[in-house]
């Protein structure tokens, strides 16, 4: 079989003029001859040796992305408010001759911005790695082949081929052929596709939306129409909803800090202390109040939840999708590739007045075109007997399928010289189109339906004899089965509270035969139902999409209306998504997810792309989404404790004692090793709920702030006993309260990052040693005096043990906080399951029988190693052993419903 496009042409018989760069505006008016003379069009195309020189001489077809110097870059990092307040109290430090705050504060702006600057680095190294998997591929004919490198391998004078839903690769100019529908909405603003014929130019980055037709490059990279107003198209990123609650909390913090911060500052300045010295004191407070590891700590767990991701074939092309996916409740899932093997295969074919099989099936099989790879194309072509059948048939023209005329066409010249038109498609389409339709439309009716109640799509086929009327011939059926995995991993999103919406363009019954045998319910809403479009849903129509299990007949435009209507319910919706016509519902969708099989279009218009078939890996990235979210929780909760824990006991020391319990440089070291130990709660272990996440402020601030109260009473109990009882110096007294903030600091993590009892997790490796080495060197500093008086190890076991013993009181006022702030979830959460990191001991699992030992182990290494001028401490530690031990009984139970919650779903479980 031989297709004819274009005007072939001899590169041998004329010399080949190279276009200069500079004349590249011309080449889009000129006359097609002309620009084909210059450009040495070939029906052959350029050969290899000659795009290589052209690729030389002509550079990539790409846009040179402006690159920040990295030098620049990291020097951005002391430019902004935070580091400006860490400036001025550098220098505030110099001035008073303070060297050793100048030296720590100075640390501190040089930590901060060596670890953003990593870490950013890190992160876009990453995604920029990720995204090169997705570079668009071109079909370009090189030395008479046609083959699919990188588009940024084109270069002036290349032959290629544009289909449906391709992004243009470069500007171009058509050849022969049918007029192709091209969006341009993103470089010229027009709202429709515009038609391009034959000679006309189409620029790159624009959208074949429909048709298919050759093309000759005439301009690459920077020379492209494109690249000339790059620009003016560049879009800014949109915050999410998670990412705006985080910014938030952030914002509450740093208002705080400089309310409370103006409070102390306006007293020092009534009580006549020096200036200079509570100006610096107030500066370093503020900055160690305010969250600065925050965008840091948000960006890598964002990084590595992208890798993770990516191992598992799903790459995300716009981080802010890993936390739109953890409040999805509602997927709205292709059945075709997603759902279904996407391998179709050729059943016995149904044919009308006596026509024989095979003379349905070479008909269809001339409609169809290997080069495309189309599935359907591929499924009929292997249906022939014999292979050789089509051998002698001429293709004059073709027309391939678009999702509005839902069929495709071809010209044929026969072996005997007379000309045909075969054509393929929709059976209510091709039905439409033939001349017998009343004779044929009850067998054909039954023969479909048929068909359908076995699972088979259905495939109409007709011919006309020259321009003569269209013939029906037959039906032929194509089965695709589901995926081995696709019924099990709809029951897990069920379990996960996650509906999942199978959207069809098949006929009704085979939507509902498909959704039988991978028990998603049988109530399947014929899209044809919907009403006009142009009209809002009503009530009844927006009710009867949110309670359907799929949708059948589907056209694009129901895609994004369906989208539309479950959004206004209060769903949010993930929708996956494979044609050009996809684009819109997968932008409009909360999370676009583009399946394997996906156009370049839709590519570019979703968030997540999949690298595989199938369903499961969209629940992997639902799953890590969640554990994200979880991460990100305990964070929030973590840093608004501890700015109100440092806050109020500095403010309230400050106010009533006229007493400054910190020293700048101890403040500054204190954010140095709280914030350097952080980043590893991005590896956390963690449980994912049932049920599609969201933000409860009210949860969030009450606990926060009731472990922030509670904190500061610990801190002004240690005060007390270090002033009152012991009689300590005040020196003496900082050292002690530097230490027990740090050690408390860092243990409230263990707090906030679970619902339950501190030890219902595990924690990641990586967490732990990292809290442990930043706690063994704040021990250590304390110890030996680094900056400040030294306590010696005595007094530091005994501030271990007290903050240990208040870490115990303030698991259990955690738990009494959940219960009253969020009294039907309660402590007693059967409905999670857990999830954690590969590289992690995940085996987070609580004795059968519990009992309040651990606890009585940790906090008696301090108490023997105690000296007798802290004699309090053993009966202190006593008392509140006994305490958690009466309120710990009635908490076993929840930590077994926890672990038997997350063993129950033992195949869905990563650590089995």
């Amino acid at each position: 079989m031989e297709v004819h496009t274009g005007k072939p042409k001899s590169p041998d018989t004329k010399p080949v003029t190279k276009p200069k760069p500079h004349v590249a505006d011309a080449l889009q008016t000129l006359p097609m001859p002309e620009v084909e003379k210059q450009l040495g069009w070939s029906s052959d195309g350029l050969s290899q040796t000659e795009a290589a020189k052209r690729l030389t001489q002509y550079g990539a077809n790409e846009l040179v992305e402006k690159k920040t110097n990295p030098l620049l870059r990291f020097l951005s990092y002391f430019w902004g408010p935070i580091p400006w307040m860490i400036e001025a109290a550098v220098l505030l430090s110099a001035v008073a001759r303070h060297w050793p705050d100048f030296g720590i504060i100075l640390v501190l702006l040089l930590a901060n911005a060596i670890v953003g600057f990593w870490e950013e680095h890190q992160a876009g190294n990453a995604i920029a790695a990720l995204k090169a998997t997705l570079a668009i591929k071109a079909r370009v004919k090189r030395d008479g082949k046609w083959t699919t490198p990188a588009s940024r391998d084109l270069v002036p004078g290349d032959f290629i081929r544009l289909r449906m839903g391709d992004i243009v690769p470069a500007d171009a100019r058509l050849l022969d052929g049918d007029a192709v529908e091209v969006d341009q909405s993103t470089l010229t603003g027009e709202s429709l596709p515009a038609t391009r014929k034959s000679g006309e130019a189409v620029f790159s980055g624009s959208i074949v939306r429909q048709g298919e037709i050759d093309a000759l490059v005439y301009a690459t990279g920077a020379k492209t129409y494109f690249g000339k107003t790059a620009e003016l198209v560049q879009g800014t990123e949109t915050p999410s909803h998670f990412q705006r609650a985080v910014l938030k909390i952030g914002n509450y913090l740093i208002v705080l800090a400089v309310l409370l911060v103006a409070g102390i500052i306006a007293v020092a300045i009534f009580r006549g202390d020096p200036l200079l010295t509570t100006l610096q004191f107030a500066l370093v407070l503020t900055v160690a109040a305010i969250p600065v590891a925050m965008p840091t700590v948000l960006s890598v767990t964002m990084a590595v939840g992208a890798r993770l991701l990516a191992k598992k074939k799903a790459i995300v092309t716009r981080l802010v999708a890993i936390e739109e996916l953890a409040g999805v409740d509602v997927l709205c899932a292709d059945k075709t590739g997603t759902l279904t093997q996407n391998k179709l295969t050729l059943g016995a074919p149904f044919g009308v007045d006596n026509m024989s099989a095979d003379q349905v099936v070479l008909a269809a099989a001339l409609a169809s075109r290997a080069d495309d790879n189309d599935t359907i194309d591929l499924a009929v072509l292997g249906g022939l007997k014999d292979k050789n059948a089509i051998e002698g048939y001429q293709i004059v023209h073709f027309q391939p399928f678009d999702p509005v005329h839902k069929r495709t066409e071809a010209a044929v010249k026969g072996p005997d010289g007379k000309t045909f038109k075969v054509t393929k498609g929709a059976p209510q389409v091709i039905l439409a189109l033939s001349a017998n339709v009343a004779e044929v439309t009850p067998a054909v009716d039954k023969a479909v339906n048929d068909f359908a109640a076995r699972g088979f799509r259905a495939l109409g086929v007709a011919r006309a004899e020259g321009d003569g009327k269209w013939a029906f011939l037959g039906v032929l059926p194509l089965f695709d089965p589901p995926r081995d995995d696709a019924a099990s991993t709809i029951a897990t999103a069920q379990q996960m509270g996650v509906k999942v919406k199978m959207v069809t363009g098949d006929a009704l019954a085979i939507a509902q035969e498909t959704a039988k045998k991978l028990g998603m319910g049988a109530n399947i809403l014929d899209a044809r139902t919907l009403g006009d479009e142009q009209h809002q849903e009503t009530a009844q129509v927006s009710e009867s999409i949110e309670k359907a299990d799929g949708f059948a007949q589907v056209f694009p435009e129901h895609k994004f209306r369906i989208i539309d209507a479950l959004q206004k319910r209060g769903h949010i919706v993930g929708m996956t998504g494979d044609g050009v016509n996809d684009a819109p519902a997968l932008k409009k969708a909360d999370c676009g997810i583009a399946v394997s099989s996906a156009t370049d279009a839709a590519r570019a218009a979703a968030a997540i792309v999949l690298t595989t078939p199938g369903l499961s890996v969209i629940i992997d990235a639902i799953k890590e989404s969640r554990k994200i979210f979880q991460r990100m929780n305990s964070y929030a909760m973590y840093r608004i404790a501890e700015t109100l824990r440092v806050l109020m006991f500095m403010t309230l020391s400050i106010l009533v004692f006229n007493f400054y319990p910190l020293t700048a440089v101890m403040i500054v070291m204190l954010a140095l090793l709280n914030d350097g130990a952080i980043l590893s709660i991005a590896y956390d272990n963690v449980h994912y709920k049932d049920q599609p996440e969201a933000w409860n402020m009210r949860l969030v601030l009450g606990i926060s702030t009731v472990l922030g109260v509670f904190g500061v009473a610990a801190a002004f109990g240690l005060f007390y006993l270090g002033e009152r009882v012991f009689h300590l110096d005040r020196p003496h007294i900082q050292t002690l309260m530097y230490l027990k903030l740090s050690v408390a600091g860092h243990l409230t993590i263990f707090l906030t990052r679970t619902r339950g009892p501190f030890w219902s997790i595990r924690p990641a490796k990586v967490l732990l040693l990292a809290v442990m080495g930043t706690q063994l060197l704040a021990t250590l500093i304390a110890v030996y005096g680094v900056f400040m008086t030294p306590i010696g190890w005595s007094w530091a076991l005994f501030v271990w043990g007290y903050a240990l013993a208040w870490f115990l009181v303030n698991d259990r006022v955690k738990l009494l906080a959940y219960r009253i702030l969020d009294p039907v979830k309660g402590a007693r959460t059967a409905g999670i399951k857990a999830g954690a990191q590969p590289q992690t001991d995940t085996q987070a699992k609580p004795d059968p029988k519990p009992s309040p030992q651990p606890a009585g182990n940790v906090t008696s290494e301090p108490e023997a190693n105690t000296p007798t001028s802290s004699a309090p401490t053993p009966q202190l530690v006593k008392r509140v052993h006994q305490f958690y031990e009466a309120l710990g009984r009635e908490d076993v139970q929840a930590v077994q419903d926890w672990d038997a919650a997350a063993q129950k779903p033992s195949k869905e479980d990563p650590r089995k």
